[in-house]
């Protein structure tokens, strides 16, 4: 069974995230990011400028509606508006959220009434509602925007799985929002699915990907809110306050929308991943040389913090980081680091294919030694699920009777474990700080001294 599984690797495509367009979906939870409207307001693209005012435009006419007195058709859309669970996004463990209520419809829509430039003019970045109702943040902002442009992203996924060979299947997709009408509809179309629950699978481009909208409500409070005029001197200033200062005060929310909008440079797009700086690499080894094996004082527990930091900083991007793992064998935790295997270098097709690992498990012992039941222990979590093909990462090499034991393995059950002591570490490192050459390159090494004393 995979570890944290996506889309593509259970689909048997294993480009690995940075050369994609999109970002890969989990299957079982939710992408830690949002799509932030201003990425595309601020786009070089005029499709993306074109989707904004899609967006925009939606969204403004729930003012229309309730100028014209249909207040109950506003609030039923912008309710079916309020989540998105196709796209994946945000905090969710079982990839599936809840919409907003009648009554946070019925405030937000008000602000069409209340504040007389949105009632004169409409919005220009909805995302300022953040800054007026409370309980509306930054997955709020990115499932409307999503249903607002579902159309387009449904579009997008289907033309993004063909390029890669990723199965279609015709699907009902509920609430996607038809310019034409005006209005949320149910449509059938073919589009990538979650292969357990055959719930439709939309893809997003990580261009669009902020971990905070550029507008957001803690910005504005920090630099802009003037916090003295909302509370005197001895009262609490809560957020409720400010949100109410806000709605008679549309003077010093303007002052920052244009702000963000001058400053829109600086607003780019924050990766799914990113690695450590070269400095902070060489601290981390540092530290790692200069710990004591064993346990005391916690010296097991910061010898994993640290490798942790480093691996999946100086193996990107040829394997994509899943993520740390706690297991126990026979009372003992065992702290993992499991990869995607991309299969992007040679060495990591030869492991495919050789030892069926879609992941490559790392197991960290900060031991003097690694023993006989370390490798009985990382022997038996390698299974055909997980693949045959593991690493030990540790302070010394092993000793001849545990590899000897390591050889035995491979000879009676094709299985593979190498090990990555402080030497190979710091090798990586300096490999990860010169860039003349790949730090995976030192895995190879490894593995080709442990097949040259195979039989």
């Amino acid at each position: 069974m995979m570890i944290r599984p996506r889309f593509t690797e259970f689909n048997d495509v294993f480009t690995p995230q940075n050369k994609l367009d999109f970002a890969i979906p989990f299957l079982d939870e939710d992408i830690p990011l949002y799509v932030d409207p201003f990425l595309l307001w601020r786009s070089p693209s005029y499709q993306d400028k074109g989707l904004h005012q899609l967006i925009l435009s939606a969204f403004n006419n729930l003012g229309n509606l309730v100028r014209d007195g249909n207040t109950k058709e506003a609030v039923y859309q912008l309710i079916r508006a309020s989540e998105c669970d196709e796209v994946g996004l945000g905090t969710s463990a079982i990839r599936k959220g809840t919409r907003i209520g009648e009554q946070k419809a019925e405030e937000i829509l008000s602000l069409f009434q209340h504040v007389p430039f949105y009632r004169d003019n409409g919005f220009r970045h909805f995302e300022e509602i953040q800054l007026f109702i409370d309980g509306i943040s930054k997955d709020r902002i990115s499932d409307i925007a999503c249903n607002f442009m579902k159309s387009f992203l449904i579009d997008y996924t289907a033309q993004e799985c063909e390029q890669l060979g990723l199965p279609l299947r015709k699907t009902k997709i509920p609430d996607v929002y038809n310019p034409d009408t005006r209005a949320f509809e149910d449509i059938a179309a073919d589009i990538a699915v979650h292969p357990e629950t055959g719930s439709p699978i939309l893809l997003v481009p990580k261009r669009w990907l902020r971990h905070v909208p550029w507008i957001n409500y803690d910005g504005y409070f920090k630099t802009f809110c003037p916090q003295d005029d909302i509370a005197h001197e001895g009262e609490e200033l809560n957020r409720v306050k400010v949100l109410t200062f806000n709605r008679d005060n549309y003077g010093v929310v303007d002052t920052y929308i244009q702000a963000r909008e001058r400053t829109a440079a600086d607003c780019q797009n924050d990766p799914l991943f990113s690695q450590i700086p070269v400095i902070s690499a060489r601290r981390h080894l540092a530290a790692i040389k200069k710990l004591p094996t064993g346990k005391d004082d916690g010296a097991d527990q910061k010898y994993e913090k640290h490798i942790g930091q480093l691996l999946p900083s100086i193996l990107y991007p040829k394997l994509d980081f899943a993520q740390e793992q706690a297991r126990t064998e026979s009372g003992v935790s065992i702290r993992d680091l499991i990869f995607y295997n991309s299969r992007s270098h040679d060495f990591l097709r030869e492991i495919m294919d050789d030892y069926g690992s879609r992941q490559i498990t790392f197991e960290l012992k900060n031991v003097r030694s690694i023993g006989r039941e370390h490798v009985d222990q990382l022997n038996r979590y390698l299974s055909d699920d997980l693949g045959k093909f593991g690493v030990f990462v540790t302070r010394h090499p092993l000793k001849n009777a545990e590899f000897k034991r390591t050889i035995d393995l491979w000879s009676g059950q094709r299985k593979a474990i190498i090990t990555l002591t402080d030497a190979d570490i710091e090798q990586m490192v300096e490999l990860f700080e010169s860039k003349q050459r790949e730090p995976i390159d030192v895995l190879v090494k490894k593995y080709l001294q442990f097949r040259r004393a195979c039989p």
